[in-house]
């Protein structure tokens, strides 16, 4: 599966320390090995699926969604839970 990233999540991925960004890519691993396991969204956000773990004891969420042929994970965002729905909505 192709990994994309929107150039949201590369500004805040960029943002990220080197131990928080190998949290970040075993996270995404997770996700590349079972992409139904993120919490699929309603509203305005849906077909947007948001997984959530643990960086160095903060929640964090990573929203991305699969493509129509489900060959490509599109990277969103990624950040803590405040206003993270509300910023995701806005892109």
């Amino acid at each position: 599966m192709k990994v994309v990233q929107t150039s949201t999540f590369k500004y805040q991925a960029k943002k990220l320390h080197v131990n928080q960004k190998v949290i970040l890519d075993k996270a995404i691993q997770q996700i590349l090995l079972s992409p139904e396991i993120g919490e699929t969204k309603k509203g305005k956000l849906i077909g947007i699926r948001v997984y959530k773990f643990q960086m160095i004891n903060q929640l964090t969420l990573l929203a991305y969604e699969l493509s129509s042929d489900r060959m490509q994970l599109i990277l969103l965002a990624i950040g803590s839970h405040e206003n993270f729905y509300r910023n995701l909505e806005k892109k």
